[in-house]
């Protein structure tokens, strides 16, 4: 799946650290929302689309404005 678009908190600290991913295959999308960077746990929820991803992804990150875009 290719990543589309990945937000992360701003918090570089292991523990405080998360991250917010929209993935696609062209037909199927995925949402993961991970805690404490490359080596925490994560959750992949899938989604019927695009639309649903963006809300569900939004919703995970609580609509709070530290949330800042990684560029690919």
């Amino acid at each position: 799946m290719k990543t589309e678009s990945h937000w992360w908190n701003g918090n570089r600290t292991p523990r405080g650290r998360r991250d917010v991913y929209i993935r696609t295959d062209g037909e199927s999308w995925e949402v993961e929302a991970r805690a404490g960077g490359e080596a925490g746990r994560s959750k992949i929820y899938q989604c019927p689309g695009r639309q649903s991803a963006e809300i569900l992804a939004q919703a995970w990150m609580d609509g709070q404005s530290r949330w800042q875009v990684v560029a690919p």
